[in-house]
């Protein structure tokens, strides 16, 4: 729509609150200096909403000659930093006038959690909006920005990360002085701050444990300038790359100052056909460079500070085997190298690989394990740094946005007849105007009429599909958005941090969206609130669940997890009854599969008026009786070994024979089921003894959940299968100190002699991980980083899920009946088979919720009816249904003998 010409003083410019769930936004667009020369110079009227988390107080605004106000209602021109609540977004015209909204709207690139926040503009007479990211000079610089800011407190963030780290391993630096940057008010007390670590630096030096320390630098841009700014406080020295060897050789290096390398492109870039390094030719042809940085750089470095940017098709910085190529080097030079970074440029899974997400000021670092045997790594991936040093980076942007802003009033009040340098911009930033995409980002057109979310904000009306949202994309995933995505009338939407696993598992279908996001408590709940789901399902670690849980309570939404349910969980039930919300957990296999199959048998027999005496429930993850598990502990692990090593050091408490018993902490493997047969159907193998079973910690709390009388029971018992002489294995382990984490192998000769150790345990040499002799390293740790190398799966090999659950009942006169229900399921090429156990029943439970079929709200599992049989029916259509059987007691013996039952039932006569 056309503006009409507006005086100044007729014309408003509204500087909004931002997201009140953004906790550590506190920047702000425009300062009360410049809203003092807006009103005094300029004759605008100016009208900042309302708050009292924004780093400079209303009052000051006030004294400016602003109108603080509840909301923009009256604002033509409305700026913000990030993008709002879509429910608080106005776009309708003020009497008659279009408004504009310049933000940092990530829109541009067609993020889909944003598509609705962009179809917001597009409806007749709708707003203009204009992206702070995109205006840029003629030549396509950009003039408006914050990269200075989050360079130079990201320096500070990644100094305390790695103090920290250091101090956990038992050294303590002058950096443990160092403030992170939001404690300080401004630059320059941080500044001051730096020079008194840098004089502590110059009169005791660095610790010698850690050799000279380096810092190295990489990028060229406003981010590495502004890291640059706050080293220069400390007592640094500039070194160039090839003098990084001589440096940590040199026995007499002097550690009262810090080394400082500044890498540039052609310190580590290499033309693979041997020409030498051209910028021009690298930007033209990228393929024919690769990266050198791990071997030449990276291992010299005790902090890496990243400010270098990425794009697809260009080489990485380091790749994940890069990583592990730099730290085995890192090693043998010693001083706790390449342990720390600081990823400023914060481009998940982009110029550093292995950097997966971004995190918040809440939490700033993560530590990630490469390589059993090889030191972690703490990365700082802070990706709101600029709002720690929220008044410095206001200043700066204030300044350098108010020319623009300048030509933006005049739009409403002058009649332009030959533009700016300003105006250009503005139109070059410009992505929607009078209700229409601007020509070049036409093409986000159809991803925003793909979007329900945005046709709803609009004009009210939907699409008339279901939204669901599933944070995660890891292993789990993919049977769970096969399973909703062939529904027609289901929109799914994979938020992960990794691209290419969102991608793998989107393109194959028309109605799944990939969002790449990183995840913390801000993007979790703003997520939620943009795309506004029916459903939710969390596949991120238990951790993450209460935060997404909230989100949903906020918008409404129903979650679905497989895990179990938390105390953090259980204190948001009346949360959820008031909202009108569900939050079901534990609907995977192991919760969840286990107690829908288990209660439904349970209540079906005793609908029947059948006694029940006996309940025992094995269940395991196991290699396929295809695959070769060829050796001693007759297993084959996917992951980590330590989470199976720790759980057999737990205790364990079950009723059995009559008697309540308990295995101490530690004793799991001396106190085994050693023969526990269960029935396969197809996979039936001829023999009996196929598995042997473990007490799976506290069996007895299941009684209630169960509804069994715990007083009338001869047998409770839930435990763990494995194949026969996994416990022997395990126990050789223990006797030999192989299962002890708590003491420290520091010699060669020491963890040479636990290799054979080892070694003796396996009966053959095992392939060691390369430095893994050379690391100081626990018994448990090592074993673990022995396993991992030597008993993983084979491309194609199958894993296999077996669930066992036996009940004996008694009538009135003593006779017995056993009642067994089992599920064996192999992995296929397509599917783990933990992979569908776990992620259908998750996909069955939310589809369940989005059709209204879940009659109760609050924290609820698997044990309700409508639930638990659902499920099952929903399973057992997938394939993957339990097979019941029923036999006498009499005929049981002759029916082991053809192996085809389980015995668990009656554990006395397998355990003894």
């Amino acid at each position: 729509m056309r503006i009409p010409r507006l005086s100044p003083r007729s014309l408003v410019v509204g500087v909004r609150k931002e997201d009140p769930k953004r906790v550590w936004e506190r920047r702000c667009p425009l300062t009360p200096d410049a809203v003092h020369e807006l009103v005094n110079k300029d004759g605008i009227q100016v009208d900042v909403e309302r708050c009292d988390r924004r780093v400079f107080p209303d009052y000051e605004f006030i004294s400016a000659g602003a109108n603080v106000v509840p909301t923009l209602d009256r604002a033509h021109i409305t700026l913000g930093i990030k993008e709002p609540p879509l429910s608080n977004l106005k776009v309708s015209p003020v009497d008659g006038v279009a408004r504009t909204h310049i933000m940092f709207s990530h829109t541009a690139k067609g993020q889909p959690y944003n598509m609705p926040l962009l179809g917001a503009f597009l409806c007749p007479n709708g707003a203009r909006l204009i992206d702070f990211e995109a205006i840029t000079d003629d030549n396509a610089k950009r003039t408006v920005g914050f990269g200075w800011y989050a360079g130079f407190a990201g320096v500070y963030e990644s100094l305390t990360s790695m103090a920290y780290s250091h101090l956990m391993s038992g050294i303590a630096s002058p950096f443990l002085y160092t403030p992170r940057p939001h404690t300080q008010p401004s630059l320059e007390r941080l500044r001051a701050a730096l020079r008194d670590v840098g004089a502590q630096i110059i009169s005791t030096g660095t610790p010698k444990a850690l050799g000279p320390f380096i810092i190295g630098v990489t990028g060229t841009g406003n981010v590495a300038n502004g890291c640059l700014a706050a080293l220069s406080e400390l007592p640094i020295q500039y070194v160039r790359v090839e003098d990084l060897h001589r440096l940590v050789e040199d026995p007499n290096v002097d550690l009262h100052k810090v080394y400082v390398v500044h890498a540039k492109s052609s310190d580590y870039l290499v033309n693979n056909t041997g020409a030498e390094f051209s910028r021009n030719d690298y930007y033209a042809k990228p393929d024919n460079y690769s990266s050198v940085f791990a071997t030449k750089i990276a291992p010299y470095l005790t902090l890496f500070l990243n400010g270098a940017g990425w794009a697809p098709g260009f080489p990485r910085l380091m790749t994940n085997a890069q990583l592990v190529e730099a730290l085995n080097i890192a090693q043998r030079i010693g001083g706790q190298r390449f342990t720390n970074i600081g990823d400023i440029s914060c481009d998940p899974e982009g110029g550093l690989e292995f950097m997966t997400h971004s995190t918040t000021l809440d939490s700033p670092s993560f530590v990630i394990n490469p390589v059993p045997g090889l030191p972690s790594v703490k990365i700082m991936s802070v990706d709101i740094l600029p709002t720690s040093v929220p008044l410095d980076a206001s200043q700066h942007f204030s300044s350098a946005l108010l020319p623009y802003l300048r030509a933006a009033i005049a739009s409403y009040t002058v009649n332009i007849q030959q533009p700016t340098e300003y105006d250009r911009a503005l139109e070059r930033a410009t992505i929607a105007r009078d209700g229409q995409l601007v020509e070049k980002h036409a093409w986000l057109q159809e991803l925003v009429d793909a979007s329900s979310s945005g046709n709803l904000v609009v004009d009210g009306s939907t699409s008339g599909k279901k939204r669901v949202v599933i944070f995660g994309s890891g292993m789990v995933a993919g049977p769970a958005v096969e399973k909703l995505a062939s529904r027609d009338d289901v929109e799914v939407t994979i938020v992960s941090n990794s691209s290419a696993e969102a991608r793998r598992l989107s393109d194959p279908f028309h109605n799944v969206t990939p969002l790449i996001e990183s995840l913390g408590e801000d993007s979790i709940g703003r997520i939620i609130q943009q795309c506004r789901p029916d459903v939710v399902i969390s596949l991120l670690p238990v951790a993450f669940h209460p935060q997404v849980a909230k989100a949903c309570i906020e918008q409404g939404s129903h979650l679905v997890t497989a895990s179990y349910i938390s105390d953090a969980m259980k204190a948001l039930n009346d949360s959820a009854v008031r909202a009108g919300v569900v939050l079901m957990n534990e609907i995977g296999l192991d919760p969840g599969i286990d107690h829908c199959s288990a209660i439904s048998l349970i209540e079906r027999l005793k609908a029947q008026g059948k006694n029940i005496v006996s309940f025992v429930s094995f269940c395991g993850g196991l290699p396929d009786f295809s695959v070769r598990a060829d050796n001693v502990f007759r297993y084959k692990f996917s992951w980590s070994p330590r989470g199976v090593l720790s759980a057999i050091m737990n205790g364990a408490r079950y009723k059995m024979g009559g008697l309540e018993r308990s295995v101490a902490e530690g004793q799991l493997a001396e106190n085994y089921f050693p023969n526990v047969p269960v029935n396969l159907g197809a996979h039936d193998p001829p023999t009996e003894g196929i598995f042997e079973g473990l007490p799976n910690r506290d069996s007895l709390k299941y009684a209630e959940e169960y509804g069994l009388d715990l007083t009338k029971m001869d047998t409770l018992m839930r435990g763990t299968l494995r194949y026969p002489k996994f416990a022997e294995a395990i126990a050789r382990c223990k006797s030999m100190g192989l299962l002890d984490d708590k003491v420290v192998l520091k010699s060669t000769r020491q963890r040479a002699e636990y290799v054979d150790r080892i070694e003796g345990v396996m009966g053959k040499r095992m392939a060691l991980p390369e430095g893994i002799l050379e690391k100081d390293i626990s018994p448990m740790d090592l074993l673990c980083a022995v396993l991992s190398a030597n008993l993983k799966y084979a491309p194609h090999e199958p894993d296999m899920v077996v669930l066992s659950h036996e009940i004996t009942t008694r009538d009135s006169e003593g006779s017995e009946e056993v009642h067994t229900s089992v599920l064996c399921l192999a992995g296929d090429e397509k599917h783990s088979a933990m992979a569908r156990t776990v992620g259908l029943p998750v996909a069955i439970a939310a589809g369940l919720v989005l059709d209204g079929k879940i009659p109760v709200r609050g924290v609820i599992g698997p044990g309700i009816e409508s639930v638990r049989d659902e499920v099952l029916e929903g399973m057992r259509k997938e394939g993957v249904g339990m097979q019941e059987r029923t036999f006498v007691a009499d005929e049981l013996e002759d029916v082991r003998r053809r192996g085809r039952v389980t015995d668990c039932g009656r554990i006395k006569s397998i355990s003894e």
